[in-house]
């Protein structure tokens, strides 16, 4: 991976800008890993990291707004015909992204900020936020804050790591923890509510 990613950087911010703004329409590579990449291999000192936090950021936002107006475009019942289609290959349960939807009515906000921090739903509940016509300043403003926090969290870690001497075996270590506690949330947000029914089942 690290040579395809190492390609683009040679276009300097540019590339960076572009990394990150195709990672929040289709999230390959996962933020995490690009953005500790970012933080380990690209920020010799804090003034590039801030420039590092500020493109990523621009780029994440504006990924957001893509999706924000793609749902406000095509409108609520074929925004939820097109998560019915595709979230399965996202690990993104149709009835999830209607329980968030309904959640988006209640306060968009607070939604539209954590959203931020939800693998997979990080990506596309933009979509939901666009399709249900919500305010775009409050939207706006609760991703911009949302995307700038996990932006900052994984590039200051991989800044540190890169300052701490940490050799390769640590950092890809640390690397799959954290993609295998992403796709083990994946799998309990899109089977949770099934296995729940189980137990419930079973303890009568």
């Amino acid at each position: 991976m690290t040579g395809p990613l190492s390609a683009i950087l040679g276009f300097g911010l540019f590339g960076v800008f572009c990394l990150a703004f195709t990672e929040k329409i289709l999230p390959i590579p996962p933020s995490h890993v690009l953005l500790l990449f970012l933080g380990m291999t690209a920020a010799p000192d804090g003034a590039t990291l801030a420039v590092l936090l500020a493109v990523t950021t621009s780029a994440s936002f504006a990924g957001c707004l893509v999706w924000y107006a793609v749902g406000r475009r095509i409108g609520f019942d074929r925004a939820d015909r097109l998560i019915g289609r595709a979230g399965r290959y996202v690990f993104l349960r149709p009835e999830t992204y209607r329980n968030l939807g309904q959640a988006y009515r209640r306060n968009h906000v607070r939604v539209s900020l954590l959203a931020q921090f939800i693998p997979t739903v990080r990506s596309y509940l933009p979509i939901a936020a666009g399709a249900l016509c919500l305010p775009a300043l409050p939207f706006a403003t609760a991703t911009l804050l949302g995307a700038t926090t996990w932006n900052a969290a994984f590039l200051l870690t991989g800044y540190v790591m890169r300052g701490s001497g940490q050799d390769s075996f640590a950092v890809g270590l640390i690397i799959v923890v954290v993609v295998a506690l992403e796709t083990a949330f994946m799998l309990a947000l899109r089977y949770g509510p099934t296995w729940r029914r189980r137990i419930r089942l079973m303890l009568g």
